[in-house]
């Protein structure tokens, strides 16, 4: 689904070189919910950037969902990104004017479906994360948790193969986050792949694998250690 080889990413400025992501290799298989783990600056913001499409990257390889992404233009990258990724962000980014039939509608004009297309996408996706009876409700009128439902559901309504979520419980409490989490795990059975960033190590153990970022490296992968003894843990991927 994913793979990334040696992977480096270097920001210049007048002054310094800062190598945000370095040697960064890393396999994500379909199905898969990989959870990001690292201290500020480590690289984990890099690397889902560069995993979205929305940075390019210096050197190495990156293959996504078999096509290789070097080399790729910018009207390429852009159309990769809209046909295959959904992005969900901590700070929700739902547009306060517009309900929440409207904010899931956005993406959709931009991927070319017709009107009868659209509706039925968003009803579902609405559905889906249970708020399919707040179509005319606008994001000021719902709590932190469910307007994080409604950018899952922006994120869902375009079929994505993986999503990519970053920090999506860092602006809720532990009672709102548990529920998104429950969430994206029921949409990982469903069959979607998922990388989620987060400093949260509870929310990290619940999903498949997880990953340490130091020092823009992969320095640590392991499995869920969720109702696993250490001696039933398999072999993790590289």
């Amino acid at each position: 689904m994913l793979a990334m080889n040696n992977i480096g990413k270097v920001f210049t400025t007048d002054v310094v070189q800062t190598h945000a992501l370095q040697d960064f290799t890393l396999q994500v298989d379909e199905g898969d919910f990989l959870a990001v783990t690292g201290t500020s600056g480590s690289g984990k913001t890099t690397f889902l950037n560069v995993a979205g499409l929305l940075e390019t990257f210096d050197s190495g390889q990156y293959t996504l969902d078999g096509q290789n992404i070097k080399g790729l233009n910018d009207k390429q990258r852009s159309q990769l990104r809209n046909e295959k990724i959904g992005f969900i962000f901590q700070s929700f980014n739902l547009i306060p004017d517009l309900n929440l039939f409207d904010n899931v509608d956005v993406p959709l004009r931009y991927r070319g479906f017709n009107g009868a297309q659209r509706k039925e996408r968003i009803l579902q996706s609405l559905e889906r994360v249970g708020l399919g009876k707040r179509l005319r409700h606008f994001p000021a009128q719902l709590s932190g948790g469910q307007q994080q439902r409604v950018a899952i559901a922006r994120a869902l309504a375009g079929s994505p193969r993986f999503l990519l979520a970053d920090e999506p419980t860092g602006n809720l409490d532990s009672d709102m986050a548990q529920s998104v989490m429950g969430l994206l795990q029921e949409i990982n059975q469903s069959g979607t792949t998922i990388i989620m960033v987060t400093h949260d190590q509870a929310l990290a153990k619940l999903a498949q694998r997880k990953i340490i970022v130091r020092d823009g490296k992969v320095c640590d992968i392991g499995v869920s250690t969720i109702g696993l003894q250490p001696q039933e843990l398999s072999a993790p991927r590289v």
